[in-house]
């Protein structure tokens, strides 16, 4: 035999015993990444939320801090009635800022009220230099089945706030599914599970149609189907009109929730309770803990609170009306990261 055809014949048989054993240790793409077994086998735990109502087992917040301190001298704006400077794009709306303690002492009773309820908070690793608006983390990150997305803000005084929750999350040990890119605008106040099959994200000033196409993509993966709806006006995100509260109940603030949304909620079996007229309308932004049990402002009225009452919510009331002269409540200061599956 010549050198060559040994050669080959080596080879032939290298390649024979290596096409052996990639079929015996073959590829497997079943079961999918977000089920739990692969979850718990590669990632340690099931991550992630199929809903806005399942048990929160994990939350992740911030307590505002040194970035606050960028408000410091915000020259008042009288037409706008609100603090604001152009050129870093830092503001404050409304004519009061309340002095950080307060501030920290409300979110410090809404992160110890959570761990009564049985919730891991996860703290920010950190916040970006200036990012005033870092407390508010349930824009930056939306946990979906088997991990999480990291958005990408629309102001420029938020842009930045990406980079330490994705830190977190690394460190923590959670899957990042996707993080919105190109030009793609999307703040999770602005998303919300309906049900396990069908989410809703508004369409507004802070979340363009690439933000809500790139989510879809990562949706259609686990079979959820997209409701796009248009914000009214200069409103920024759906949680200050729309919140599940429990497997078919939501709380809503009619005035502002566009009718045709509204008529799919009711196609879809979702009980609708108002928000009292008599109320300030950020009270809507509430937490579901569990089915039927929500962490709630202490500025919602009588009148929610018994049509809450009668259909069986259980309510926890929370003082937090100085972070909300902040922009956000306590819906948006919390990004759930676990939740049990429902």
């Amino acid at each position: 035999m010549t050198r060559r055809a040994a050669t080959s014949q080596a080879m032939s048989e290298f390649d024979h015993r290596y096409n052996m054993l990639i079929e015996r240790f073959a590829s497997e793409p079943e079961p999918a990444f977000n089920s739990p077994g692969e979850q718990e086998a590669g990632w340690g735990r099931r991550w992630g939320c199929n809903s806005d109502i399942g048990r929160l087992r994990m939350v992740l917040m911030h307590r505002p801090g040194e970035e606050m301190r960028v408000l410091d001298g915000l020259p008042l704006i009288p037409e706008l009635g609100a603090y604001g400077d152009p050129a870093s794009g830092a503001y404050w709306r409304g004519e009061v800022i309340p002095p950080l303690a307060e501030q920290q002492a409300q979110h410090d009773a809404l992160a110890a009220a959570l761990r009564e309820e049985g919730v891991e908070v996860v703290m920010l690793n950190r916040a970006a230099p200036g990012r005033h608006k870092s407390v508010y983390t349930r824009d930056s990150c939306i946990a979906l089945d088997g991990g999480a997305v990291v958005t990408r803000m629309g102001p420029r005084i938020r842009r930045g706030e990406e980079r330490p929750v994705t830190e977190t999350l690394a460190a923590i040990g959670m899957p990042i599914l996707r993080t919105i890119a190109g030009t793609g605008l999307m703040e999770g106040g602005s998303f919300a599970y309906i049900r396990p099959d069908v989410a809703v994200i508004g369409v507004s000033s802070r979340v363009n149609e690439e933000g809500a196409r790139q989510m879809e993509e990562v949706l259609a993966l686990q079979g959820t189907r997209l409701i796009r709806v248009q914000i009214p006006g200069y409103r920024l995100h759906i949680d200050g009109a729309f919140v599940m509260i429990d497997h078919d109940v939501a709380l809503v603030n009619p005035v502002i929730l566009p009718f045709v949304f509204m008529q799919e909620l009711k196609r879809l079996g979702i009980r609708m309770i108002a928000l009292n007229h008599e109320d300030p309308s950020w009270a809507i932004n509430c937490l579901a803990v569990a089915p039927g049990r929500v962490l709630m402002s202490d500025q919602v009225g009588p009148r929610t609170q018994e049509a809450l009452d009668k259909a069986g919510i259980s309510v926890r009331l929370v003082a937090y009306d100085k972070v909300y002269l902040g922009g956000g409540g306590i819906h948006c200061s919390t990004a759930p990261l676990v939740r049990d599956p429902v």
